[in-house]
This record gives C-alpha cells, structure tokens and sequence, in this order.
C-alpha cells in the first residue's frame, strides 16, 4: 500500500512536467551506473520528471505491466531493458502505440520501439573472446554463465565469443542459465565444477556471473587454476582482474545509456530526431579491462557514482 501511495503522490507532483522513465531488466548492481547516468541528466533536464524502475520480478509480464503502469500513470517516453523481447513484440507494440519508445541493453528490434541506446553485444563478445584468445594460447574447454539465454544481449554475446575463438583451439562447450536467480547462478558454478573436471576455462556473461564464479571457485580452491573471462564492472570482478584470478572483463557504459537515453527521449518529445539514425542502432562503445587498466577504470567509475 505504502508504495502505491509513494508512486500516486510521485505521479501527481509531476504531472506539470513530461516524464520520462528508464525501466531495467532486474534487480542487480549493475544498474548504479545507469542510474547515476539518469541523475546526471536531472540538472540539465529541469523541465521533465525523470524515473529510474525496477520491476518488481525479472520476469517479462512484471516488467510489461510496469510499462502499463506508467502509461497509466501519465509517463511520456519510456526506455527499457527488454528480459525477453521475442515473447514482449505484442506488449512493446502496444506501449509503443500509446508513448515514444526505446530499448536499451537487450534490443527488441521487431517491436514499434524507435531506436536502441547501448552496447553492440555482439562486438562485446568478440571483446571476450579477444581475453581468452591471450590467455589461453594452448587452447581450452569453457563454460558459459548467463542469466537469460533467450535475450538478445546474451545471444550475441555468445555468438560473438564464439565467432572470435573459432579455429584457435578454444571451445565454449556450453551456457547455462539461471534466470537472474543469483542462487542458482552460484549452483550451476559448483555443478560444473563437480560434473565437468576437463573445463578449464569459464566466462560469465552477466553482471553478477563472473562474482559468482569466483565465490564458487574460492570455496573449491580453484582460484587461478581456471580462466575466467568477465563481463561489466562489479567490485568483486574488478578486484578479480587486479589480482589476477580474472584475465579480463568487457565493461559497457550503462552511464551514458541513462543519460544519453534521457536527453534522447527529452529531445524526441521536443520534435528534435536528429539523434536517430537510419538504422535506429545508437552504439556505446566496450572496452575491455585487464591488469593494465583497471585501476584507472575503477577511479573513474567511482567519480560517476559520486555524481
């Protein structure tokens, strides 16, 4: 009760301005970033109420009837990070038919959305697959870790590993899921490491799947022993790297999808599409994060969150 009461009153002290909302995919860390980049937008949006929503579950319904929510509620202009866009083109549509819509993170390219702000995961895959490639010379077994198999962002990024690793001696042997269910995450961690000894190298596709990695391989004694491949920038992966229990992580930039995404949806509503083009495809670039570069990088993430 007391939360529909928050977001009523919320509604009601915005409704003189155009509200725009980010709305993610789950509850995890990784969206701090995002956040921060939403906040930073705030001082140079005055005129719009800016909203930052999780939804309750990382399920698709749950995320889709928060778009309806804040259709209702009179929201403007929506981004979001689609959980399963195949089965959401219907629900999309129909946001899409109401407000200006936008994907971030996890495209949903067959929907009404207008254009996509984030990553080329696929590009981010070959990034991963450029870390195992030097740390494995000789070759290797890997296992994938990853939260939703059916999304896009997961899809291409394991395609694009693999892409990369083809013909070098290195192969992915297979994902497993775990649905954003962080339990599960760390079990499918120690299941492979009790079922599957010839594997020696793991990547964690996810935010949360390279911390998970290392707490199982912590609790088996097997830090170092196996090469673990990263992707984004939680503290327990970056010191991971610094210490060298990780060979690498690809960091994306979900700072600048908040507040890139912000100003987008700001200037659409305004008439402005010259951020648009044709493709409808706004790529941020990765990069990747080694031994080499990640103090700097942590320096600079610190400052972001700050604000």
């Amino acid at each position: 009760m007391a939360a529909v009461v928050t977001f009523t009153a919320t509604s009601a002290y915005s409704q003189d301005k155009p509200q725009l909302a980010f709305v993610v995919n789950a509850a995890s860390d990784f969206w701090k970033l995002a956040e921060a980049g939403v906040n930073a937008a705030k001082s140079e949006l005055p005129g719009y109420d800016l909203q930052f929503r999780y939804p309750a579950q990382g399920t698709a319904a749950l995320q889709n009837a928060l778009m309806d929510d804040l259709v209702a509620a009179g929201t403007d202009a929506i981004m979001i990070s689609s959980v399963d866009p195949k089965t959401s083109i219907g629900a999309f549509n129909r946001i899409a038919a109401q407000v200006p819509l936008f994907t971030t993170d996890s495209d949903a390219p067959e929907s009404d959305r207008i254009a996509y702000l984030g990553s080329s995961n696929t590009l981010a895959g070959n990034q991963a697959g450029e870390i195992a490639i030097k740390a494995l010379p000789d070759g290797g077994k890997c296992m994938g870790f990853v939260g939703f198999l059916g999304a896009d962002n997961a899809k291409e990024r394991i395609a694009g590993f693999r892409e990369t690793v083809e013909g070098k001696g290195i192969e992915l042997v297979d994902v497993r899921g775990d649905d954003v269910d962080f339990a599960k995450a760390r079990s499918n961690v120690d299941d492979v490491l009790a079922a599957n000894p010839e594997i020696d190298c793991m990547v964690g596709f996810y935010s949360y799947n390279p911390p998970k990695i290392y707490e199982a391989l912590q609790a088996a004694g097997k830090l170092g022993e196996i090469t673990v491949i990263a992707f984004d920038e939680d503290p327990i992966t970056l010191g991971a790297v610094r210490e060298g229990s990780f060979a690498g992580t690809v960091v994306q930039d979900p700072y600048q999808w908040g507040y890139q995404g912000m100003h987008l949806m700001a200037d659409f509503l305004e008439g402005d599409r010259s951020g648009i083009p044709a493709d409808g495809l706004i790529i941020v670039p990765t990069k990747i994060i080694d031994a080499s570069n990640v103090d700097a990088f942590e320096k600079e993430l610190t400052e972001r969150i700050k604000g």
